[in-house]
């Protein structure tokens, strides 16, 4: 039953930090394309 307990649980926190990571990528992204917009202007 510990056992199953931290499998959960490190499978949680891998999907909480590839989450955190998507997000960081998603706002990258989008700056870059608000200095594109800039540029174009």
């Amino acid at each position: 039953m510990k056992m199953l307990s931290a499998i959960i649980t490190l499978i949680a926190v891998f999907q909480l930090s590839a989450c955190n990571t998507l997000g960081g990528m998603g706002k990258d992204i989008q700056s870059g394309g608000k200095a594109i917009e800039k540029s174009v202007q």
